[in-house]
């Protein structure tokens, strides 16, 4: 099954220079972007604010129109495709449901107007923890009870594509782990989900694959170990009886490390084989030497760091005793 995806239209690129991508006047929100989105994965959108992220997932379905290039859903642009809800289901805004309908109407007023099954409703409902809700009006909702709602309405035509803008903003921490397990379950259906999320930390518990943008560029399109390991400094947590000493042969070498308050010290920048060689050398003892493997957040933050719309300095850490 083909995924969600940018194409060369090469027709156009014969007859004229088209430029892929979004324009708002002055300003480029999508530049010449282009990566796919692959079935029986998730695949995770990533990028600061004003990266064109919430332009790009418009364009998906239609709410917007590419001035260059297309996006293909299946094969086919979203107009084309004869009944969109059982192709691609997306929320891309929790509150897009009317206010004075109950749960059960808006999504039956969906099911109805896409010539989806009733029945569907009840499912959609019970599997979005909403059956004991859906007489409710959805202007009562809480934020977490709207999103469960934008994703009920999005299963309702069993999509081989989901499209989840921000899906975890506003759930607590059983709402999250709920969202984590449903769109791994989507995937291992074999649909695409591609979501897109400002918690990192979720991000790589969910995610198998990342697309990362910054100003409309396609800045990565990997595997999560993979742009974590490329875009980490090496971190290694050394323990050792004699510390004092294994700290001043790093200072005298420029070394960046970390003296941590559990006795351990943390060194930046270097390899675990470099560490070993340097304490070897000298002598010195050392009791555990473990690889501290980055975070999605640090290769994020170190990745994007010249395209953020907006940037100030951050409070510096605080470092337990001498360190360097």
């Amino acid at each position: 099954m083909p995924a969600p995806g940018r194409a060369r239209d090469r027709s156009e690129e014969e007859g004229r220079r088209a430029e892929r991508g979004k324009r708002y006047g002055a300003s480029l929100a999508v530049d010449r972007l282009s990566f796919r989105a692959e079935p029986g994965r998730v695949t995770g959108f990533l990028g600061p604010n004003g990266a064109g992220k919430s332009t790009t997932m418009r364009a998906m379905v239609g709410l917007c129109r590419p001035d260059g290039g297309r996006v293909l859903l299946n094969g086919r642009r979203y107009g084309e495709l004869r009944e969109p809800l059982r192709t691609v289901g997306a929320m891309l805004e929790a509150r897009a449901a009317h206010p004075g309908r109950t749960a059960y109407h808006h999504l039956l007023c969906v099911a109805e107007s896409n010539r989806l099954p009733r029945r569907r409703v009840g499912e959609v409902l019970g599997r979005t923890g909403l059956d004991g809700v859906a007489g409710r009006r959805v202007g009562g909702f809480s934020l977490g009870m709207g999103q469960r709602l934008g994703i009920a309405t999005a299963l309702l035509g069993e999509p081989e594509i989901l499209l989840l803008d921000e899906p975890v903003n506003g759930l607590d921490p059983g709402g999250v782990r709920w969202i984590r397990m449903l769109v791994r379950e989507l995937a291992g259906e074999g649909r695409t989900v591609f979501l897109s999320s400002h918690l990192m930390s979720e991000m790589a518990r969910t995610a198998d694959r990342l697309v990362v943008v910054g100003r409309g560029r396609l800045l990565a399109d990997t595997d999560m170990d993979g742009f974590i390991e490329a875009d980490s400094v090496p971190k290694v947590r050394v323990r050792t009886p004699e510390r004092a000493r294994l700290v001043s042969l790093f200072s005298g070498k420029g070394i960046d490390f970390h003296e941590q308050a559990d006795g351990t010290v943390l060194v930046v920048g270097v390899d675990a084989a470099s560490v070993g060689r340097i304490a070897s050398a000298h002598g010195v003892t050392v009791h555990e030497l473990a690889v501290e493997r980055g975070s999605l957040e640090e290769a994020f933050m170190r990745l994007t760091a010249l395209d953020a719309e907006f940037t100030a300095e951050f409070p510096a850490e605080p470092r337990a005793e001498g360190g360097s």
